[in-house]
């Protein structure tokens, strides 16, 4: 444990913060859903659909496929370097690295087991029985609902946590806690939101980052 770390707990996003581009993009290429993908994204930025409404567009995607299929597309979708390697310098700091996301149980899963993150909380509306994805239900999407129930569940005040991320989810994350990264973001308002706005291939440049950071008062 590095004594003079400040962050207790990491929360970090998925799509366009681990990976390179939307990571729903390279499942809905695959499973013939790319039309989907972006008339959704187009309503959504439009603001003509709220983020229920674009989630569950996009969860539709996967519906009928193998969870195997989806994680088979998670392993070639294009990521940071580094993210297992930042993950063991975190832990070695002292800090628990939790992914908060949107992405639903199957997909949040795959990337605690491939890169080491301690847990994760996602969207659980969208069954899967005997490896099949079911078709999503009662979906809402509540990033500071589960930033909550993380730092309850982990025990650590907000001030000793830190928040990685790309969107204006996000952003609204970064003042609920000691502090907020803007990794790779295209939105100037994310950025300016955050206590740290990096763009880099290297997920090991968030730790560096995050260390030299302290906590808001």
């Amino acid at each position: 444990m590095v004594s003079d770390f400040p962050w207790r707990l990491v929360t970090v996003d998925i799509d366009g913060t681990l990976t390179v581009g939307h990571g729903w993009r390279p499942i809905a290429q695959a499973f013939g859903g790319l039309a989907v993908f972006e008339e959704s994204n187009r309503r959504f930025f439009a603001q003509q659909i709220g983020e229920d409404a674009h989630l569950s567009n996009l969860l539709s995607i996967a519906v009928g496929r193998t969870v195997a299929e989806v994680e088979s597309i998670l392993g070639a979708t294009p990521k940071l370097g580094g993210i297992r390697e930042g993950i063991a310098s975190l832990h070695e700091r002292g800090a628990r690295v939790q992914l908060l996301t949107h992405n639903p149980d199957y997909v949040a899963d795959w990337y605690r087991r491939t890169f080491g993150f301690d847990g994760f909380s996602a969207v659980t509306a969208q069954p899967v029985v005997e490896g099949r994805i079911g078709p999503p239900a009662g979906v809402h999407a509540d990033k500071p609902g589960a930033l909550r129930e993380l730092l309850a569940r982990e025990r650590v005040p907000a001030r000793s946590a830190v928040h990685v991320g790309d969107g204006r989810s996000d952003a609204v994350l970064f003042a609920l806690v000691g502090g907020g990264v803007a990794l790779n973001s295209p939105y100037p308002d994310v950025r300016r939101a955050a206590d740290l706005a990096l763009t880099t291939s290297d997920f090991r440049d968030v730790v560096e980052g995050i260390s030299r950071l302290r906590p808001r008062g």
